[in-house]
């Protein structure tokens, strides 16, 4: 075993050397010789642990990141990795990977379109709006950056890894910095020769792409195969059920990842000062603001017909107050009317029926009133939402209005 320990201490100092090396200007086709024979049978936790010593030794986190790329292209092919691909479909790690071959899609699509320019030809239009296309839907890489930031090397430095998420932390910064570049040249970019494109990619998007897959590459050979033999399950399931609040990039996880059902016990909350959705969360306050946002009003009744909720716009329609909360919804109509309130509800309990719509004249308003069942993911009854709106401003449209304008 003491023979095993120390051939590891060895193969760290000797990768601190030469990634020392590096830093000191010796090429990378010298020192990738040394590299490639140490790295044989090496496995990544010595990559990382000798990363973390020289930041720990005080190598400045801003050096490292000038020679991250470097030591990573020598290592290329000389780290072996397959519990990446052996995760359970919709794990965190599951997740990431899909949205990195998504990412590979969108740079495959550009690197295409990249090949149909001519340097003796001017640029197409269409061309130029499928490359900002592309860009925009690169973009989308926040998402996987801001949860690797915010939900995963927060569980590394937990057990003390420090130095991988600091350094790839700046190399996130880095992608931003050439995404916001790209963008900013592209947005002014109208007529263009192709020679002068070429010159334009090479110079901002070339740049922007390799970044984008060292990153990948970073993460699939050694990022994520550390945090799966560090993080415990649990640990995992508090990623995995968070992750909707902040959202994903270029795919959407089509499968419900189950962990042990002790882990789902053993977890603690998540955030609740949010109001967690399947597609998404709010605080307590946005979803107040967004209920009063709207240009309707909303009442809903839940399955035993006791009125639970109401908007509260700007300019109601129908005039609630908090005394009808709790009651029966029947006895918030006139005697006259209670039938048709009872018909609905007993269709919608039924499932004879899913809407029930009504428009009157009302105060000078043409008011539309519609009843919806509410159902659940088995379609079981779970009450009945009311929608008021007056639509005369709908009515009065004519034409199409394609420019902004605000109302007054």
């Amino acid at each position: 075993m003491s023979v095993i320990i120390n051939n590891s201490k060895i193969r760290v100092e000797n990768i601190k050397k030469a990634l020392l090396d590096l830093h000191k200007g010796i090429s990378v086709e010298e020192t990738g010789k040394r590299l490639n024979d140490l790295m044989e049978q090496a496995p990544y936790g010595e990559v990382v642990q000798a990363e973390q010593e020289l930041i720990a030794e005080g190598i400045p986190v801003r050096d490292i990141l000038q020679y991250c790329d470097l030591h990573s292209e020598a290592l290329k092919g000389k780290i072996e990795n397959t519990r990446v691909n052996n995760v359970p479909a919709g794990h965190p790690v599951d997740t990431f990977t899909k949205e990195n071959i998504a990412l590979q899609s969108e740079i495959a699509s550009l690197k295409a379109l990249f090949n149909q320019i001519d340097p003796d030809k001017g640029v197409d239009d269409s061309l130029l709006l499928k490359v900002r296309a592309g860009l925009n839907s690169l973009m989308d890489i926040e998402k996987h950056y801001v949860k690797k930031e915010n939900l995963v090397f927060p569980y590394l430095e937990k057990y003390e890894i420090t130095g991988p998420p600091v350094v790839m932390w700046g190399k996130h910064d880095e992608v931003r910095q050439f995404l916001k570049s790209a963008q900013n040249v592209f947005s002014e970019i109208s007529q263009v020769s192709g020679a002068e494109l070429e010159g334009i990619i090479d110079l901002v998007l070339s740049p922007l792409i390799k970044a984008i897959e060292e990153m990948i590459y970073k993460e699939e050979q050694i990022l994520f195969p550390m945090c799966l033999d560090t993080l415990t399950e649990i640990d995992w399931y508090e990623i995995y059920r968070q992750s909707d609040s902040i959202g994903y990039c270029l795919y959407a996880p089509a499968e419900e990842w189950k962990p042990g059902l002790s882990t789902i016990e053993q977890a603690k909350p998540a955030d609740n000062s949010r109001i967690q959705l399947s597609t998404g969360s709010f605080t307590k306050d946005e979803l107040e603001a967004l209920f009063s946002s709207l240009q309707v009003d909303l009442t809903f009744v839940d399955k035993e017909d006791n009125v639970r909720y109401f908007s509260h716009g700007k300019e109601r329609i129908f005039e609630r107050s908090k005394a009808i909360l709790g009651r029966k919804v029947q006895f918030c109509h006139p005697p006259a009317s209670v039938h048709i309130v009872e018909k609905i509800l007993n269709d919608f309990k039924s499932g004879a029926q899913d809407s029930a719509k009504f428009w009157i004249n009302f105060k000078g308003k043409l008011v539309h009133i519609a009843y919806y069942a509410v159902r659940g993911t088995n379609k079981e009854y779970l009450g009945t939402l009311e929608v008021t709106q007056d639509i005369a401003p709908f009515k009065a449209l004519e034409g199409e209005r394609r420019l902004l304008s605000y109302e007054d």
